[in-house]
This record gives structure tokens, C-alpha cells and sequence, in this order.
């Protein structure tokens, strides 16, 4: 089984079948397109999105539905394709696919999440893309409220 180096949780086991291929890589990294989701239960419900090449590349997420009950995706029919889905309808969560809004933690605030572009995992492909939304429903600073806020980013990479 390979092992995956990360600057935050040492070496990880790492099956091939755990690995998320995105074919375009993620904004701004867009060289970095092989990740893998780290659980760490003291963290919970928040995961660790690890490329597999770059141990001090972690992004901080939590499942989209966490930060937002209410969340109605909006994936474009072109980010559709490119993940192998029906490009004539929205997905369903849990059964199709993953939704990470990506956290972003700053000193003395509450943490925020990525509403507008979140990361979207095909979970019969293992494929994956940042989708960023074409409407301006929602923010790229939307407040993570303090219940799951608390006790999952303290500490977090």
C-alpha cells in the first residue's frame, strides 16, 4: 500500500481507489491534480483534502450540506461532463456525489467556507473538479456557524 507524505498528519496509508483525479487541477494549483480526503476524527466533521505530490498542500472542507442544509447545487452542464455525470440534471448528494465547500481560517474570526465554487467528486469515477457557480446566490465567505465551527478547526492544517 503506498504512503502519502503530509506536513500535517506524517505519512498516510493510501489505496489508489481513495484517490480523486482532478483532470484540471484546483485554481491557483492547477499542476496538483491528484488528492486524496484525510478524516481525522478529532476533527470532525471537517476533512483534509491532501494531494498526493505536494505534502504541504491540505485544504481544510467540510461536506457542503454541513455549512449549508439548504445548499441547491448549480454545476454547470460543461463541469457535468467533465466529471461523467448527466449533464441535463443536478446530481444527488451522498449517492452521486461529494460536495466540499473548501474552509478558510483566519485569526480572531469565525472560520469561513467556499459556497460559490465548491469541490465536486463523481464518487463512481473518483473524478473531481472546483465547480464554480455562474450565479451570485452564494458567497466565497459564507460564515460557518460556531456549532460546527468550534470544535472541528481548532488546530486544523
Amino acid at each position: 500500500m503506498p504512503l502519502v507524505a503530509t506536513k500535517y498528519f506524517g505519512n498516510k496509508d493510501c489505496v489508489e481507489e481513495s484517490v480523486f483525479d482532478f483532470p484540471f487541477g484546483l485554481p491557483a494549483f492547477e499542476n496538483e491534480r491528484r488528492f486524496v480526503i484525510i478524516e481525522a476524527p478529532d476533527h470532525a466533521p471537517l476533512v483534509f483534502l491532501q494531494s498526493i505530490t505536494a505534502a504541504g498542500l491540505c485544504f481544510p472542507a467540510l461536506p457542503i450540506q454541513v455549512v449549508d442544509s439548504g445548499y441547491e447545487l448549480a454545476i454547470s452542464p460543461e463541469d457535468l461532463e467533465a466529471l461523467e455525470l448527466d449533464p441535463d440534471r443536478q446530481p444527488r448528494y451522498g449517492s452521486e456525489i461529494l460536495a466540499l465547500a473548501l474552509v478558510a481560517l483566519r485569526d480572531g474570526s469565525l472560520p469561513t467556507a467556499n459556497l460559490m465554487a465548491p469541490v465536486i467528486v463523481n464518487l463512481q469515477t473518483r473524478r473531481a473538479l472546483q465547480a464554480i457557480r455562474r450565479d451570485s446566490g452564494y458567497s466565497h465567505q459564507f460564515p460557518v456557524q460556531p456549532r460546527n465551527a468550534d470544535k472541528a478547526c481548532e488546530g486544523a492544517c
